[in-house]
């Protein structure tokens, strides 16, 4: 489960990041619960995630371009230290009592541009820590990493929040990223493992849109993902507003859902990095799960039911996010893999921006409810539909049956089920 900590840049990069993706929870509760203070509006706090996300939505390939032909560490040391000054310029506005909602935005979107170069570099980065055989524990574990920060930031966030004001979660924030700046610095450049970079040329932008259209198995788990991030991993929006506008709970409450969530995140994270494979069906059945437990959730009729279906929305979101990062980055030829990522994250953190406002309007306008099981519906709805496509590809039919004395139902290869079809 841990096998690629033993590779000692692997494990720099992953130290750092635990205490810089504490503060990344921690900024994140405290913007989304700054602008509901604010402003009182969850449409408002839609504003603010779609303008941290807007600029992976329309530049995200463009820095998919950059980072195939950039060297990932220096562009890495530039990208975290932009981040970091970011989250101490707001932190200065709140603590000096100056800072109006349009600060906010600003830091939002100053942090999206920020995340245009900063994403698809670490998510390719990666591979050159470990290797390919190491890949997909490493992903995993950076994932694993990323959501156990998220059992400690709300927490903390929650108790200055509610002790001494937002103010000084985003200092903090911005002090984390002392410590993947120094591992970035202490990392020995000849364990890297090396990847060939793009030259620069014409055309490279539309020779990823191509590579990734022509195969299958890279597109359509892409789409997936697009209509998921879109409308069902909206939580700012959904948890602010069960906890503010449902169940009258305050920030206590929304960091405590925060916390749940990633209670289940980390679980969905370390099984997936026991599993050593990243199945398209997995991925497929975890999406209409995650769909189906966002509706039951919207039906909720108390606080502790709803709080404790944050750990299998958690799981299965989790299981949906690396499945689908991990499967990607196995079928992508490396000299690509900026590029894949980059419209990979493009479409998933960048539907934000489209998908925000609008769960933001229905959230406003017809209740927390009503929005959490439309994303729920719309996740559940895709999953099946790209689940079919797939088979269809793939040459598969429905296969329904008993096995062990427990019905199965699974896709096999046309052939295999006419084989094992009685003859007539």
């Amino acid at each position: 489960m841990f096998s690629s900590l033993k590779v000692r840049n692997y494990r720099l990069f992953f130290m750092g990041q635990v205490v810089s993706n504490i503060g990344t929870w921690m900024q994140r509760i405290a913007q989304d619960w700054l602008v509901l203070s604010l402003t009182g509006s969850s449409a408002a706090v839609g504003i603010t995630t779609a303008l941290q996300f807007l600029p992976m939505l329309l530049f995200g390939l463009y820095g998919g371009v950059l980072v195939d032909r950039l060297r990932k560490r220096p562009t890495l040391l530039v990208t975290q230290s932009a981040m970091a000054l970011t989250a101490l310029a707001l932190a200065v506005a709140v603590l000096t009592g100056h800072v109006q909602v349009w600060h906010v935005y600003v830091a939002a979107f100053a942090v999206g541009l920020a995340t245009v170069v900063d994403n698809p570099a670490r998510q390719s980065f990666v591979s050159e820590l470990v290797g390919p055989g190491q890949l997909q524990n490493a992903v995993s574990l950076n994932s694993a990493n990323f959501q156990s920060a998220r059992l400690v930031g709300p927490a903390v966030a929650g108790i200055l929040i509610t002790g001494v004001g937002t103010g000084y979660a985003f200092l903090f924030n911005g002090l984390s990223f002392i410590a993947p700046l120094t591992g970035l610095m202490l990392m020995r450049a000849r364990e890297l493992h090396v990847v060939e970079r793009a030259p620069r040329g014409k055309g490279q932008l539309r020779e990823g849109v191509r590579y990734v259209t022509g195969r299958p198995e890279l597109i359509w788990p892409i789409v997936l993902v697009g209509f998921v991030g879109t409308f069902a991993f909206n939580f700012p929006v959904y948890l602010s507003a069960f906890a503010d506008d449902v169940f009258h709970a305050g920030a206590g409450a929304y960091s405590m859902f925060n916390t749940l969530m990633a209670v289940g995140s980390v679980a969905g994270a370390l099984l997936a990095a026991r599993r050593g494979t990243a199945r398209l069906r997995l991925l497929i059945a975890a999406a209409m799960v995650f769909g189906a437990l966002e509706m039951l959730a919207a039906t909720t009729p108390a606080l502790w039911m709803f709080a404790l279906l944050m750990v299998p929305l958690g799981l299965f979101g989790m299981t949906v996010n690396v499945t689908t990062n991990t499967s990607i980055q196995m079928s992508t030829d490396p000299a690509m893999r900026g590029r894949v990522m980059a419209l990979y994250m493009m479409v998933f953190l960048g539907g934000s921006p489209v998908g925000a406002p609008i769960v933001g309007w229905i959230t406003d306008t017809y209740g927390a409810r009503v929005g959490l099981a439309a994303g729920g519906a719309v996740a559940a709805v895709a999953a099946a539909v790209i689940g079919l496509i797939l088979a269809r590809v793939g040459n598969l039919r429905l296969s329904v049956g008993w096995h062990h004395g427990h019905p199965r139902v699974r896709f096999v290869p046309r052939e295999q089920q006419d084989a094992l079809a009685p003859a007539a």
